[in-house]
């Protein structure tokens, strides 16, 4: 009786494939850059929409986000209680604000997805702790996607990092990160709380996103009636970081960092 080739589970990319995603999450790298810089005071977050999108399409690539189920911008823009999917619009961003932007893009057909938060001018001290430890929760996590390991390990790392920091940080289960390539959405769910050695094997050829929601108070959330935003219940604020990580014969490779990693990937 003949046997049939059984087919990875999970896509598996080439070095020359992982090339394409390098190049899209450099893009986005240059877009969240551009995007940071501009966040002030007074400024609408559709102009950072705007802002994004020209950086996006000026480098030859496309918006992830726009038209993606009818999402109708090229970044999402989460402001305070907004933990993530914000959709830009006449907003202004007020001091004391933080606000996370998400973004992604497309090479090839190949994708990057990351985001950051960034503090409207002077923010409280217990908001830009929030900020701090949910960004190294985010590299915790990304040392944990290594070959070898599970994903488990990931959410794992997450959890414990933000323990460690503050017993009262909420930690998001209801929106995970996610594997990503050809698509950008694809299976492993990668939740930030974990078991480790659970889950599926990392194994060399994955990509994963990789983003912590953290919130200063309940991780519960609700969804707006737009249909996107996603608000923590207790209105409290919240903080989201993402990178995209290809895991290769050489190590994990962060695409969307500029330096692919190296710095937040070096033990602690």
């Amino acid at each position: 009786m003949g046997i049939g080739i059984r087919k990875p589970k999970f896509e598996l990319k080439t070095p020359e494939q992982f090339a394409r995603m390098r190049e899209a999450g450099l893009v986005v790298a240059d877009a969240l850059e551009q995007v940071r810089v501009a966040v002030a005071p007074g400024v609408r977050t559709i102009e950072l929409d705007e802002i994004a999108e020209a950086v996006i399409r000026g480098a030859g690539a496309t918006p992830s986000f726009l038209g993606y189920h009818g999402y109708p911008a090229s970044i999402c823009v989460s402001v305070n209680s907004e933990v993530v999917h914000g959709i830009p619009g006449a907003r202004v961003l007020e001091d004391g604000d933080l606000v996370s932007i998400d973004c992604g893009a497309i090479v090839d057909g190949w994708h990057g997805d990351a985001a950051l938060s960034v503090p409207v001018g002077e923010i409280s001290a217990e908001v830009a702790d929030l900020s701090a430890v949910t960004e190294g929760a985010l590299w915790a996590g990304l040392r944990a996607a290594k070959a070898g390991n599970h994903i488990g390990d990931i959410g794992a790392a997450v959890k414990q990092y933000v323990r460690e920091q503050d017993h009262s940080f909420g930690i998001v289960v209801d929106y995970v990160g996610h594997g990503i390539g050809s698509s950008m959405h694809m299976p492993p769910n990668v939740p930030n709380i974990g078991n480790p050695g659970k889950g599926p094997e990392i194994v060399v050829g994955m990509a994963l996103a990789v983003e912590p929601m953290i919130t200063l108070g309940s991780a519960e959330v609700d969804v707006l009636a737009d249909d996107w935003t996603v608000v923590t219940q207790d209105g409290r604020p919240a903080a989201h970081w993402e990178h995209t990580v290809a895991i290769t014969a050489n190590g994990p490779v962060v695409t969307t960092a500029a330096d692919g990693g190296l710095a937040g990937l070096s033990p602690v």
